[in-house]
């Protein structure tokens, strides 16, 4: 997206002044994403042995330690780049993704391979698979767009990688609005639910392709997991 001054502050098409990118430096609250990791540790603390990597210890000590990172690094909220704290944050993010991924895909090959008369069990264990799937992507988009929340904090975001409505209508927000955590949770909770983008789209490959696992790992908990065991229970 161009980022040329000039275009701060000159008229649109309808006699509005245009918004102007990136919007002005804001610090960026971290309880949101201290939060959702907490919870992602709670729910992969309930996962059946059977479905963990490794040791059932090892994926929620991978988790606190990211929430660690989160804690001592911007304790209460975020104003400047960590470069650093972003590299690991996202390199936590993807093991745990991983690992969220191989317990799917242990369900599924339990489900294939086994004769299985626990319904219930099956629906809970695909449903914290779904949960765990949701708040880790919204973390995705949240430490990805516009260079992360260190950055975006600055003022100095990077190329926008999400389009959201209220960027494309001064008319809905301020012309110096800019997303929040709530905004990218909103985002995977959507695109875990409907596969697909709905009212925020993503324009970087990146974003595309992050949006793009997401989809697909949602699609087969939800259509393989959860259908089979209902069809058990009935």
């Amino acid at each position: 997206m161009d980022r040329d001054p000039g275009t701060s502050g000159t008229a649109g098409t309808a006699g509005v002044p245009r918004r102007s990118y990136p919007p002005p430096a804001r610090p960026e609250a971290a309880w949101p994403a201290q939060l959702t990791v907490l919870a992602a540790i709670g729910i992969q603390l309930s996962l059946p042995n059977r479905l963990t990597v490794g040791p059932f210890w090892l994926m929620p000590a991978l988790e606190a330690a990211l929430l660690v990172l989160f804690v001592v690094v911007t304790p209460m909220q975020l104003e400047e780049r960590h470069p650093l704290r972003r590299r690991l944050a996202l390199g936590l993010t993807a093991v745990v993704s991983a690992a969220n991924v191989y317990s799917l895909a242990a369900l599924a090959h339990f489900l294939l391979h086994h004769n299985v008369d626990q319904g219930r069990r099956l629906i809970i264990a695909g449903t914290l698979i779904w949960l765990t799937n949701f708040l880790l992507f919204a973390l995705w988009y949240w430490e990805l767009d516009r260079g992360g929340p260190g950055q975006r904090a600055t003022g100095e975001d990077g190329a926008p990688d999400f389009l959201f409505p209220q960027m494309s209508d001064d008319a809905i927000e301020p012309r110096d609005w800019r997303p929040g955590f709530i905004d990218y949770l909103y985002v995977s909770l959507t695109n875990a639910t409907a596969f697909s983008p709905t009212d925020t789209m993503p324009l970087s490959a990146a974003a595309k392709s992050v949006m793009g696992v997401q989809s697909l790992v949602s699609l087969v908990t939800i259509g393989l997991i959860i259908s089979r065991a209902v069809n058990i229970l009935a």
